[in-house]
């Protein structure tokens, strides 16, 4: 009877691991990878700086902050969609506010930097910085307030 128990642990085991290493791949399967070298030719020096240093733009009404055409706003870096026009608003932060972003297309990583407790969101497919994620959004809506660099984004009218 032991043994069989054994048998039967042992069986468990290796298909919950198959099973983990297959959703594993399945998530980083569609991630892009260059060398900063790379990223350094197809970026601008300020892509460059905000999306792969995590730099942060200046606050101001330029850029994207004001801008509410119908569209879609892009990673600068891959071209992965990001967030729909419907879900920006405005924040009078300085910065592109989302309330939402489009589902699987963002990452989201502690940030402890700079003395604050803050979580960075990324784009999923290549890693780019676009900003950080606050509860300060509005209250009708998630209560999330996707702030995001201008450089990181473009737009891609509707």
């Amino acid at each position: 009877m032991k043994g069989l128990t054994f048998i039967l642990i042992a069986v468990i085991s290796y298909s919950c691991s198959t099973k983990a290493q297959e959703i594993k791949n399945k998530s980083t399967k569609n991630k892009m990878t260059k060398t900063e070298a790379e990223w350094k030719e197809i970026l601008t020096p300020q892509e460059y700086y905000v999306l792969r240093q995590k730099g942060t733009d200046r606050p101001s009404d330029g850029g994207y902050t004001n801008h509410f055409e119908k569209g879609t706003y892009v990673c600068a870096a891959c071209g992965t969609q990001l967030f729909k026009s419907n879900s920006k608003y405005k924040s009078h932060c300085g910065w592109p506010s989302f309330d939402d972003a489009i589902d699987g297309s963002i990452a989201f990583t502690p940030d402890n930097s700079h003395g604050m407790i803050r979580t960075e969101i990324t784009c999923k497919a290549c890693g780019g910085h676009l900003g950080h994620i606050f509860d300060d959004g509005p209250r009708k809506t998630t209560g999330k307030r996707y702030c995001v660099n201008t450089t990181s984004i473009k737009f891609v009218k509707q």
